[in-house]
């Protein structure tokens, strides 16, 4: 098993984890994981494949769909409610 697949498997795992979290505690963790995902995509494109990157920023999206909205709305000028 590849290093980046290792490092994928850890990072769904750790996301699973947060998602557990009380909603007060996972903000940081979360935030952590939001920074960190783009740089493992890349290193899954460059590593995997354009197919196997694609499958990950679907997967990607599906798991921080909110967060993602709320910083799309905020990045566009609407204000938003934080995500629930």
């Amino acid at each position: 098993m590849s290093m980046v697949v290792k490092a994928s498997c850890f990072w769904v795992l750790v996301a699973t984890g947060v998602a557990f979290l009380p909603m007060r505690y996972q903000y940081p963790p979360g935030l952590a994981l939001l920074l960190v995902a783009p740089v493992l995509l890349v290193w899954i494109a460059v590593d995997q494949g354009a197919w196997m990157a694609v499958a990950a920023v679907l997967a990607f999206v599906s798991m921080f769909r909110r967060p993602l909205g709320y910083l799309a709305k905020r990045a566009f000028g609407a204000q938003g409610e934080p995500a629930e």
